[in-house]
């Protein structure tokens, strides 16, 4: 098998084995560790070998991986992206009991997914479940990551009889319609707690123990290469796990040796609710994480300084392609075509980080590894979003570009992407990560 087979194969078993964001972020882990990087923790003080190969993580849910310099760092190249993706997150005292005991969980929405794809799937529940400590204390609680592998639930549609327009535009409620039935409950089995017992049965806990949980939806219909001449991966999140797999195959396959060039991989969660958490874009955590490299690599304030000025990144999330039905809602002279290659994002508003200099930059590092580039910008009628690297830039003041795959149905419970751009994209990050430059 050769290697793009392998990273298109790899690609597949990483998003379906990374439901939700605490999951993508273990998975990741267990990948770095498989290649020799060793874990630090925010809390110990940090001793960095030059060469050496390291990552730390932050909430369970954001995960930050290096390759040091064999000297004093002179300049980061960087490439972020985000572990989350729209979905539903279980509220608590979630259990819900209708008429015939049908059980239903109370769940709320998270981030803007396209309500109506949720629909009639065959779903099931991740995430992350907080125990008790052994030794009781409120600050040593234990965590533990779960993911039920088989279909627990759906959501049913409302049948087209009690509906006859619903094929004319269909005003969905977040409370009532997209709530997910999990079955019948038989009498003899209360509803209150009936989470948290099937919880504890998974992990095979005490009950008693669960004190809480992050857990959310997610389809389990498996991720597979689609299309006639296979030249499409059909997926839920892509956006951005697809990115988040790109940058960790570049990272994973970059060479060792370097100079003063400091590689960071950064994946931060929260994005598709605006990254102001500990763990998003909008705090200081890359700074906090760079800063502690520099001091235990023996560089000083002025060091750290002057080597964000002569640094790179690439903010890493993906793009809309163009839609072949919809040609007329992108912008009139850039159509960014699945399998055309990365896609450069611009926003004269500033939704971006791109420039003209940065996007030079980015198109002459795709030039050298083989790579040739497409733009996308909004059509002037539409308002478009933002993604991490303008929300970087008010904690670090980065270079960069923001870039990303084109993509069908972004924000779909299931999206559709170019299995030659993912390439493509992993041959740019490589190519980024093993270059060499010069003040």
């Amino acid at each position: 098998m050769n290697k793009q087979h392998r990273h298109i194969e790899s690609l597949i078993e990483f998003l379906d084995k990374s439901p939700v964001n605490f999951l993508a972020v273990r998975n990741i882990e267990e990948l770095l560790q498989a290649k020799d990087f060793k874990k630090l923790k925010m809390s110990d003080r940090w001793e960095i070998i030059p060469g050496g190969k390291y990552y730390t993580t932050q909430n369970d849910s954001s995960i930050f991986a290096f390759i040091a310099p064999g000297n004093t760092p002179g300049r980061m190249h960087i490439i972020s992206a985000h572990s989350d993706s729209p979905t539903f997150r279980v509220k608590p005292n979630c259990e819900m009991l209708s008429d015939g005991r049908m059980l239903k969980l109370n769940t709320e929405v998270y981030g803007g997914p396209i309500l109506y794809t949720w629909f009639d799937r065959p779903l099931s529940l991740a995430g992350r479940v907080i125990l008790r400590g052994e030794d009781g204390s409120p600050f040593n609680v234990e965590t533990r990551m779960v993911k039920f592998d088989r279909p627990m639930m759906t959501i049913p549609h409302l049948a087209i009889h009690f509906n006859r327009a619903v094929n004319e535009g269909n005003p969905l409620s977040r409370q009532k319609d997209m709530l997910p039935v999990v079955g019948r409950l038989p009498e003899s089995e209360d509803y209150h707690g009936w989470l948290k017992r099937q919880v504890a049965s998974e992990l095979n806990v005490d009950v008693d123990h669960i004190i809480d949980y992050d857990l959310s939806v997610y389809d389990t219909t498996g991720a597979c290469v689609v299309g006639a001449f296979d030249d499409f991966v059909s997926s839920g999140r892509l956006d951005d796990l697809s990115m988040v797999h790109a940058a960790m195959t570049a990272m994973t396959e970059a060479d060792e040796a370097s100079e003063d060039t400091l590689r960071i991989m950064a994946i931060f969660d929260n994005e598709e609710t605006g990254s102001g958490t500990k763990q998003g874009a909008g705090s200081p955590i890359l700074d906090y994480i760079a800063r502690r490299v520099y001091i235990a690599m023996g560089a000083d304030e002025e060091d750290y300084l002057r080597s964000v000025a002569d640094s790179f990144m690439i903010s890493a999330d993906n793009a809309h392609g163009v839609h072949p039905n919809y040609v007329e809602k992108q912008d009139p002279t850039n159509h960014p075509v699945l399998g055309d290659g990365p896609v450069v994002k611009i926003n004269a508003n500033c939704k971006y980080m791109t420039d003209a200099r940065s996007s030079a930059i980015f198109t002459e590092i795709c030039r050298v590894g083989g790579v040739e580039p497409q733009y996308f910008v909004n059509h002037s009628d539409v308002i478009g979003g933002s993604t991490l690297g303008n929300i970087l830039t008010s904690q670090i003041p980065l270079n960069g570009v923001d870039m990303g795959a084109a993509v069908w149905a972004m924000h779909s419970a299931r999206e559709t992407a170019s299995v030659a751009d993912h390439l493509s994209i992993i041959r740019a990050f490589t190519t980024f990560y093993n270059l060499r430059t010069t003040r």
